[in-house]
């Protein structure tokens, strides 16, 4: 299995890169042991078109096009599910079980997921109920796939 974050827009250097980066390291050498192959990071430029339902159709178009047969789609937004940390890597672990070959998370540009991309999306992930910075969103989502890895492997990272 791989997994690969797909953002609109990039992260620039300094400190919260340098997190990020951190966490995805983790995810990718707790991952090796663990069957996933590859914890790849996808950086697309934010669209140009004037209208934000246009930027979104356009974002949502980049995404799905890239989206390999078989793969499962999360999108982060704030109307999704607010998911415990063990409960997330259930459903990656069952996942895996199914031998999905990639799960794709998607973090949309400043105006959100296009319909298209929310009507294929598998699972709508909330990070709780605050907007966050999509930098901090990064971050974020980064540390919860590195730590569902950490409670599938017994790793004591997670402490309840």
């Amino acid at each position: 299995m791989r997994f690969t974050l797909f953002c609109i827009g990039k992260m620039k250097a300094g400190a919260d890169k340098e997190l990020f980066d951190r966490y995805l390291d983790r995810a990718r050498k707790t991952g090796r042991g663990l069957g996933v192959t590859e914890v790849a990071l996808q950086e697309t430029p934010e669209s140009r078109a004037q209208r934000p339902d246009d930027r979104k159709a356009d974002e949502a178009r980049t995404l799905l096009q890239g989206l390999g047969t078989g793969a499962r789609l999360v999108v982060l937004d704030e109307n999704g599910k607010n998911l415990t940390s063990p409960a997330f890597t259930q459903k990656l672990e069952a996942w895996k079980d199914e031998g999905v070959p990639e799960v794709v998370f998607a973090i949309g540009g400043a105006d959100g997921h296009g319909q298209e991309a929310l009507a294929r999306a598998d699972l709508k992930l909330a990070l709780g109920a605050m907007t966050w910075p999509h930098q901090i969103a990064r971050i974020l989502l980064a540390e919860q796939i590195y730590r569902a890895m950490t409670i599938q492997s017994g790793h004591p990272y997670h402490r309840v």
